[in-house]
């Protein structure tokens, strides 16, 4: 309770745990005035959600609103205006979103689908028992970015790397991928690390996301203090688990908080995600305002800030490379859905193909 609730002897509303806050408050008062309540979605599933009101867990249709955009469905996290009664309940209007982290579908309509809504922390979980993929922890990062929130990556099952140097080294590896992201080793067997990603998630909304097998499950139940989520032992040959979880659900953490548990992510397609790459790649970028040519291509040119850094082992080769692939993924889904960019992809294409041509026939001349 505020100082300030204290002094007036006003009670915090019984949604605060939720995150309910006067700036949700004021974005109601539009709907209060019909009678409407408001609540937080806690879980969708098919066509239906449960919703968090000050009396209690709803169960609600959402067929009023369930638009053709994907981006606007009901998901897990948002805030709504939902009916006092009858039956069907149904949810009338879902609040502005502050935040939303949306990934590209693996269909081939070029969709994007949304996660979770309202996240104040991405936690991206990533285990200890298997090699680390960087690429991955890259792309993970990118759509945290873009969606907003702050990305925290949480190295779990750390207990299975006992060695304080070599953990140490897994640290600074992802921390070198993760420019201004807070990378925590963290043991949910052993506790260690707990009391720190507590303390981050304590302070509002987060959602964990991972692949399955990554520790989800058994962070979740760490930090509720009990056994709420399945878990299932993970392959040894490849370190995957089975998706103990189904559905996205939001849970009130006892230190404070919310957590958004979410499935295992097999693909994490970027989805409109132009400068949460920049943000994940913010070196490489600096760095290209040095080059000679502002559209250097960092490959050949002279001048070139970025392969300087690269000669010089300031920055890694592999991070240019995931930049580059990140880019061309992004630049290739949004291209999908903006003719302009496609005209202009085409044609950085046919140039390309005149310079590639054309240097094959100065190498024929020159061997004739």
């Amino acid at each position: 309770m505020s100082s300030s609730s204290s002094a007036s002897g006003i009670s915090p509303s019984p949604l605060a745990h939720y995150g309910w806050d006067a700036a949700w408050a004021e974005a109601f008062a539009p709907y209060e005035t019909d009678g409407l309540l408001p609540g937080r979605v806690v879980r969708v599933d098919r066509g239906q959600c449960d919703v968090a009101t000050a009396g209690g867990i709803l169960r609600a249709d959402t067929a009023f609103v369930t638009p053709h955009d994907p981006l606007r469905v009901v998901c897990t996290g948002d805030w709504v205006a939902v009916e006092p009664g009858g039956t069907p309940r149904y949810v009338r209007a879902c609040l502005p979103r502050r935040t939303a982290f949306v990934r590209s579908t693996s269909s081939k309509r070029s969709e994007g689908q949304i996660l979770a809504a309202n996240v104040d922390h991405a936690i991206v979980a990533v285990s200890l028992a298997v090699e680390l993929d960087l690429g991955r922890i890259e792309r993970f990062l990118a759509l945290a970015w873009e969606s907003g929130a702050q990305p925290v990556v949480v190295l779990s099952k750390a207990d299975l790397v006992p060695d304080a140097a070599t953990r140490a080294h897994l640290v600074q590896d992802v921390e070198t991928s993760a420019p201004g992201v807070p990378v925590l080793p963290v043991s949910a067997r052993d506790g260690d690390g707990l009391d720190v990603l507590a303390a981050v998630v304590s302070g509002g909304t987060a959602v964990l996301l991972g692949q399955s097998g990554a520790g989800k499950s058994t962070l979740t139940n760490a930090l509720l203090g009990e056994d709420v989520m399945d878990v299932q032992a993970t392959r040894d040959m490849d370190g995957k688990g089975r998706h103990t979880t189904t559905v996205r659900n939001l849970l009130v953490l006892p230190g404070g908080g919310v957590l958004i548990d979410t499935p295992g992510l097999r693909g994490v397609g970027l989805w409109d995600a132009g400068t949460g790459v920049g943000q994940v790649f913010a070196e490489i970028e600096e760095l290209a305002g040095d080059c000679r040519f502002h559209d250097c291509a960092h490959e050949s040119e002279p001048g070139c800030a970025v392969r300087a850094a690269i000669d010089s082992g300031d920055l890694p080769e592999r991070r240019l490379e995931s930049y580059r692939k990140l880019l061309r993924e992004n630049q290739y889904i949004v291209a999908k859905t903006d003719a302009r960019l496609r005209a202009e992809i085409r044609k950085d294409w046919k140039r390309k193909g005149a310079m590639g041509r054309a240097a094959g026939e100065l190498k024929r001349g020159r061997a004739r």
